[in-house]
């Protein structure tokens, strides 16, 4: 019996992830759930209260597996920049992914605090990947310079978001190859760009 409610969670999740993914946290709800699973709507609830709980079980399931991801792409790198380089472009692809600002969206807007917090601590666990490409770097504080560095990370994310919706908007936009390697560049170089 255990088996077969793991399984049908599992089952659950992967309809939400393609949800997110085809339609965005427009289309993640319960009867799209049901009905990609075969399952009445009613059964849904059995294993999830709403809809932020869903996100929740997704983010534990697949932050995990999106920071072993930037990690291995991190492992591949020789040099320490290298390293750097691969953490933020990493990232950058990751938050591109419509899966993942999906989730993002829902959990700003639907998790309480405690949930937005356990998040944001699994989050973290991805500047921890970077402190040691600081140090070999030569950096002084680099626990310090990793915050900063999230924040590029997150300033292009934002970046990328803009320029995705100046597409739909008409207006003009900045390559995402271009943001990404604008925040590299700041990354390793800082301001002082030759």
């Amino acid at each position: 019996m255990a088996e077969h409610r793991q399984l049908q969670r599992a089952a659950l999740l992967d309809a939400a992830r393609t949800l997110l993914t085809e339609g965005g946290m427009e289309a993640l709800t319960f009867p799209a759930l049901a009905a990609r699973t075969g399952l009445a709507r009613s059964s849904v609830y059995e294993y999830f209260r709403s809809r932020a709980a869903v996100v929740e079980a997704l983010c534990e399931v697949d932050l995990p597996l999106w920071a072993a991801e930037i990690e291995a792409g991190m492992q591949s790198c020789d040099t320490a920049a290298g390293r750097i380089e691969a953490y933020v472009r990493g990232q950058l692809a990751l938050a591109g992914d419509p899966r993942h600002r999906a989730v993002v969206a829902i959990s700003a807007l639907e998790l309480d605090e405690a949930a937005r917090e356990r998040i944001r601590a699994a989050h973290g666990t991805l500047v921890g990947l970077v402190v040691r490409a600081l140090e070999d770097l030569g950096h002084t504080r680099p626990r310090l310079a990793a915050a900063l560095l999230q924040g590029i990370v997150e300033a292009a994310v934002r970046q990328s978001e803009q320029s995705a919706g100046g597409v739909r908007a008409g207006c003009p936009v900045e390559d995402p190859d271009a943001i990404a390697d604008a925040a590299v560049a700041l990354a390793l170089r800082g301001l002082d760009r030759s």
